[in-house]
């Protein structure tokens, strides 16, 4: 069993910055690939960036420049720093572990419960 916990959502301008982080337990973390997913109100889940266990990352290519993935396997935990924040931004993101680097959500196992983003004009 692999546990996810988010954290690090929040109010922030419009141009600011935030940096969420997940937290994991259970089997070793640096055996998965992590990703990160937004679902924003009314709008279906969508992939916004994944790391390997090696640390190679890929992104949706709109957010490529503006958002960055990092883990750190010592703490067991996968961050995602976002900056230039739009109102466009405003999601519930959410992190998950997959067997391998991946860009679609039923390709992962594993699911946190979320943390909410919210930017403002």
């Amino acid at each position: 069993q692999v546990r996810l916990v988010e954290s690090g959502g929040g109010l922030v301008q419009a141009g600011g910055s935030l940096r969420l982080s997940c937290a994991t337990s259970g089997r070793t973390f640096s055996s998965y690939a992590m990703g990160w997913f937004r679902q924003a109100p009314g709008k279906e889940r969508e992939f916004v960036g994944a790391i390997s266990w090696s640390g190679a990352s890929t992104y949706y290519a709109d957010l490529k420049g503006r958002f960055a993935i990092s883990r750190d396997n010592a703490k067991n935990t996968v961050y995602l720093q976002m900056n230039s924040l739009k109102p466009e931004d405003t999601a519930v993101y959410y992190c998950a572990a997959a067997p391998e680097i991946a860009t679609h959500l039923n390709d992962y196992d594993y699911w946190g419960q979320g943390t909410q983003v919210t930017v403002s004009s």
